[in-house]
């Protein structure tokens, strides 16, 4: 165990694919979720006692029978959470916006089992939240099309009823709380209720989580409002900074008071480079919050989010740093891997070759809506240094190696194929669905090592075949696996992948090493 002594902290705390954050405080420690989409495991759920120092302890989504995601873009899935706890109870309510809607799990521990869905009936929308008020009652928030029928796209507000505790239902009088701060504004969402001072006070994004993205605030003395808007609205935006400013998108946040007083906002935000691009997607960052004439002052003395702040005011935390080398000689993955949608059937191991990941070679394509033989972490830094050894015979049509992956449509795929009885190391280029390979290499190994690293936007792909390291490819075009060329909300990922490309197989690919580290 690493004891970080902590006087000045960087952002972003979660860097990397990790948006929408939601947080809680249970005495000394903090608990934070973010968005996951199409991706499973569901909703990773992180540690710390510091703000700064995170753990990852799990996912509060881990079982098929919490999340189907079966056939869903990359885009779809499990929206924006929110985390609490209430009488030694914790729960998170979040959205499936392809298969149920809005529901909520419970938990007696943070780190699970978390309970199946109860799904909420007569609550539409997405973000939703919960607030439990001082005489025991909850209320679930979220953001809807205006009742009267909306005028524009993202025309919504934010609603609120009471929710039943015993019977996981909702109950009495819908109210409208807020439309948002600005006149006719966009896609006021990601609500959230805290009560301080007597006042209620109602966090929420609008604008849009892009570039127009930002916090606004209300506050009323009665739940229900009216609430009345901050004069600072929004009390934290860049839009007005330009695209060339170097952290974009800053909105969606969640405020904790901590146990010494202060008030600190998690929220997501981006990092373009190399142009307006963001590879890393919308990444989970930290600032202070000060309270002034009953309204929160948000990075107080330059009103925007810092790369680096002094830390908060709380006891040095103890972390185990994530390895750069897995081996793959635990019994279970370790927590930064996932898959690609709900997983029907077993399709990796870890015990028929101990110290080996297997890989199934299974029919689905990483281009289709389907669950692939994939195991996929997130790219977290800008400059990145990425490999893999793999033992692998294709047979007829079968391939096997890594992937970047923004979606089925945007990615980059290094593989180990047989072609027409020709085994070869080939790089395909997947951009708005069309497959183009780049460099083909004809090659004869059961064993490879494979290398891609990226210097900003620029990729470069290499292999070791046992007879010396060969380039494949250099300075590909990173910026296809942007959300700014490939659209939706989610981030690139590094995945190993198996695929009979259509066919019925029964071979394995064996991975007995990956290896990540940022720099070249």
């Amino acid at each position: 165990m690493l004891k970080q002594e902590c006087r000045i902290f960087e952002n972003p705390i979660l860097p990397g694919f990790y948006p929408d954050p939601s947080i809680c405080r249970v005495g000394e420690d903090y608990y934070l979720v973010t968005s996951s989409f199409a991706y499973f495991p569901g909703l990773p759920i992180f540690h710390s006692r510091d703000l700064v120092h995170w753990e990852q302890i799990g996912y509060v989504l881990d079982r098929p029978s919490q999340l189907e995601l079966d056939g869903v873009e990359h885009s779809q899935g499990i929206y924006a959470p929110t985390i609490r706890y209430h009488d030694g109870k914790f729960y998170v309510v979040t959205t499936n916006v392809t298969r149920g809607g809005n529901f909520i799990v419970t938990a007696d521990k943070p780190e699970g089992p978390w309970s199946d869905p109860y799904w909420l009936t007569d609550a539409p929308g997405i973000d939703p939240s919960l607030f439990f008020d001082d005489d025991g009652r909850c209320y679930l928030v979220g953001t809807w099309e205006v009742p009267e029928g909306p005028a524009y796209y993202g025309d919504n507000e934010i609603w609120m009823r009471e929710l039943d505790l015993e019977t996981m239902t909702l109950k009495g009088e819908r109210y409208g709380l807020w439309r948002g701060a600005l006149k006719h504004a966009i896609w006021p969402e990601g609500p959230h209720i805290y009560k301080k001072d007597g006042w209620y006070y109602l966090l929420i994004a609008e604008g849009g989580t892009d570039f127009h993205h930002s916090v606004t605030i209300a506050r009323s003395r009665n739940i229900t409002g009216p609430y009345e808007g901050c004069p600072s609205n929004p009390i934290l935006t860049h839009r007005h900074l330009g695209r060339k400013y170097p952290i974009v998108n800053v909105g969606h946040g969640d405020l904790v008071e901590t146990q010494n007083g202060e008030w600190w906002m998690v929220l997501l935000a981006s990092r373009p480079y190399g142009g307006y691009y963001r590879n890393l997607g919308r990444e989970t960052f930290l600032v202070p919050v000060i309270w002034e004439d009953g309204w929160p002052v948000v990075s107080p003395g330059t009103g925007k989010v810092e790369f680096s702040y002094p830390c908060p005011n709380l006891p040095a935390w103890e972390v185990e740093p994530q390895a750069s080398v897995d081996h793959f000689d635990k019994d279970r993955l370790e927590p930064c891997w996932m898959f690609l949608r709900t997983p029907r059937e077993d399709f990796y191991s870890l015990t028929e070759r101990p110290g080996c990941l297997r890989l199934k070679v299974r029919p689905p394509r990483l281009t289709e809506l389907k669950q692939p033989s994939l195991v996929c972490r997130r790219q977290q830094h800008m400059s990145f240094t990425a490999r893999a050894i793999m033992e692998f015979v294709p047979g007829q049509g079968e391939s096997a190696g890594m992937v970047l992956l923004q979606s089925d449509r945007y990615h980059y795929r290094m593989e180990y194929a047989n072609e027409d009885g020709q085994t070869l190391v080939r790089l395909v280029q997947c951009k708005d669905g069309v497959e183009t390979v780049i460099q083909a290499v004809p090659c004869c190994s059961e064993r490879l090592e494979m290398i891609v690293s990226a210097q900003e936007q620029d990729y470069n792909f290499c292999f070791d075949d046992g007879k010396g390291r060969k380039t494949l490819a250099e300075k590909v075009d990173g910026r296809i696996l942007s959300t700014d060329v490939a659209g939706g909300f989610v981030g690139t990922t590094i995945g190993l992948f198996a695929s009979g490309n259509g066919g019925e197989s029964s071979n394995v690919a064996d991975f007995d090493l990956f290896e990540y580290r940022s720099g070249l």
